[in-house]
């Protein structure tokens, strides 16, 4: 019988093969995982050298069988002269039958590219999209041209339900297009199987998905039922898939062609340039008295007679920014996911009728809306994400004319979105891109944009159209923040010290030598203002020198502030950081925003003499004893 001791050598010459083959198998999953990865790559790459390849043809051609109809059809029931860009090249794919993807920014025109195809031959285009205010637009359009058209959502009647149901079976039914949600193709039997049968009497004529980056987790408005569209393409093959979206990146535009089973698909992309959209980013006072203040006059003066969207971050915010409005004499809506159907409804047809000038909307508002016309889009707080901004602002201007995308800006702002989206993965890294776009004083807005969406512009397609390329600061300061990374750590390590947690305003109050005593740092207060810490504490967070700390209470999220990891090379005495602090200017209120793209009346303090003066001769003696209202916004002194 072995001894004790010889067991325990056995354990341990064992315990050093267990080692050897742990190392075996991380070194063979590392290759495996380096081979998936490669697989992925050469798939990806295969797909690209297909599409490259469709996208060689010229889709945007006049010599298809088709072409007189469709010149037809635009002019004579869209009333529409000419096509915009790749609309004509969409339209001529899927009537080839062609799987395509289409990236077009709001506004470009992507309803037409399934709408128009669908007069050309008989049967029926069903379109996917995930917005009931998006369908009830649409299809409200296309009756008023006489456009045979249906929508079925959850909110739909019995009635217009089991119509709509009748019609794919129905051979005679007078249909052409019919919306339905995503909802709608994942949880009803029946819908799915007068589909099944609608297909096969040949009269499916193609399957339209809007917003399709919704099909991807990678994509900033990920919905799951979107998934389930992976089954049309086996289930109903030589249909063919048009996918359309305002916002896809490269990974997203890939995954979604996974997801849909078209990979190699068609993809017409055209650039996201805005070249009518003027951007502006406010500062947001910290009273929400003084926030109406700033839109009421907004509404009265610059933008007077004219339609637009203000975005909220809530239904209470929506509903109390709206009644605050109304009781200063403006005309708005309300207009978020909780109202009864036809309340939105009604709000929605007096918005685009004029009797509102504007929609005091959550996001639940305005994909796909049928209204060129509007002139502002506000956002009374940050978006979530790059992509819902460049969305939600590119309602504005959809007739090609001059339009303003104004964002009101406070730092408070980042933790009431941060508490919402902080469980997504990615949401906050998305969110954080959204803040530097704010904290941004130096590059061109427009560039920004261009390159979160893979493209390149240079200066002259903003052409003077944000506020930083039409003011541009040639004394830009910046702010050396080494002492201040060190303080703000020491103000953190000192709460951890005392067990206490420290959200964004305590730590900027014990920072300004403000609240409670105890947490206060020893030093001097910072050189500067409040404003410019409130930026700095943004500015640490999102480069990764600060971070959230999300802690749940039984009735709401609270984000906390703790040391980041790139905190750690503070105390590198070579460390150097350096923070361009923006010049805020004052928005002049009292005279309408310019019309053209080459104008503006953004004021910066520095010339502000000299523009008004210009502007004071030419105004008629009436005109020159009319007041000018202006807000400041922050005050342009860093010191």
């Amino acid at each position: 019988m072995n001894s004790v001791e010889e067991l325990e050598r056995e354990i341990k010459n064992v315990d050093k093969e267990l080692v050897k083959v742990e190392a075996e198998i991380a070194k063979w999953r590392n290759k495996q995982r380096e081979l998936h990865e490669k697989k992925t790559k050469l798939k990806n790459a295969i797909n690209k050298v297909k599409s490259d390849s469709l996208a060689s043809v010229d889709w945007a051609g006049t010599q298809y069988e088709w072409s007189d109809k469709v010149k037809t059809i635009l002019q004579e029931v869209f009333a529409i002269k000419s096509f915009r860009p790749k609309q004509l090249s969409a339209i001529n794919s899927t009537l080839s039958g062609q799987h395509a993807i289409v990236v077009m920014p709001t506004g470009a025109g992507k309803s037409l590219c399934y709408q128009l195809p669908a007069l050309v031959k008989p049967g029926i285009t069903v379109v996917i999209s995930p917005l009931v205010s998006l369908m009830e637009d649409q299809v409200r359009s296309l009756t008023n041209k006489n456009i045979p058209a249906k929508l079925m959502t959850s909110t739909s009647s019995k009635e217009d339900t089991s119509l709509a149901l009748n019609m794919l079976k129905d051979k005679n039914a007078p249909i052409q297009l019919l919306y339905v949600t995503p909802e709608r193709l994942a949880k009803s039997k029946r819908f799915m199987s007068n589909l099944q049968k609608c297909y096969a009497d040949g009269r499916l004529q193609r399957i339209a998905i809007d917003e399709v980056h919704c099909c991807s987790q990678w994509g900033h408005d990920f919905r799951p039922d979107y998934k389930y569209l992976g089954i049309l393409s086996n289930m109903f093959p030589n249909v063919p898939i048009l996918g359309l979206t305002a916002t896809a990146t490269a990974h997203v535009l890939n995954d979604v062609q996974k997801i849909l089973n078209i990979p190699g698909c068609l993809v017409i992309k055209s650039t996201f340039n805005r070249p009518n959209l003027y951007y502006k980013i406010l500062e947001k006072p910290s009273s929400q008295d003084n926030c109406l203040t700033i839109l009421e006059k907004l509404l009265k003066y610059r933008y007077k007679g004219e339609s637009g969207i203000i975005y909220t971050h809530s239904i209470k915010d929506s509903e109390d920014i709206a009644d605050g409005l109304r009781k200063r004499g403006l005309k708005v809506g309300s207009y978020h996911a909780n109202m009864e159907p036809a309340t939105r409804s009604s709000v929605h047809i007096k918005w685009h009728d004029k009797h509102y000038q504007a929609i005091v909307a959550t996001v639940a508002f305005g994909m796909g809306i049928d209204k060129p016309d509007v002139r502002f889009v506000i956002h009374h707080t940050i978006s979530k994400s790059m992509e819902n901004y460049y969305q939600e602002s590119g309602r504005a201007g959809r007739d090609g004319l001059r339009a303003e995308c104004v964002t009101l800006y406070r730092m408070q702002d980042i933790f009431k979105v941060s508490t919402m989206v902080f469980s997504s993965v990615g949401s906050l890294e998305h969110l954080y891109g959204m803040i530097k776009y704010c904290l941004n004083g130096v590059l061109c807005r427009r560039q920004l944009i261009a390159e979160h969406f893979d493209e390149d512009w240079g200066n002259a397609d903003c052409n003077e159209m944000c506020d930083v390329c039409s003011h541009p600061n040639n004394n830009i300061k910046e702010i050396s923040l080494e002492t201040h990374c060190k303080t703000i750590a020491s103000i953190i390590d000192n709460a951890e010290k005392l067990d206490t947690k420290l959200t964004a305003q305590k730590l900027l109050d014990a920072w300004f030598l403000k609240g409670s005593v105890n947490l206060r740092h020893k030093g001097k207060e910072p050189n500067f203002s409040r404003v410019i810490g409130e930026d700095v504490i943004a500015y640490l967070l999102v480069e990764s020198y600060l971070v959230e700390d999300f802690h749940y209470t039984a009735y709401s999220t609270i984000s906390y502030i703790k040391k980041g990891p790139n905190m750690d090379l503070v105390q590198d005495t070579n460390f150097v950081l350096l923070m361009p602090v923006r010049k805020y200017s004052t928005f002049e209120l009292s005279s309408p925003a310019p019309k053209d793209y080459n104008t503006t009346t953004i004021i910066v303090p520095d010339n502000e003499d000299k523009i008004v003066k210009k502007r004071k001769s030419k105004e008629t003696s009436s005109d020159s004893k009319t007041k000018k209202s202006k807000i400041m916004i922050i005050e342009s002194d860093d010191e």
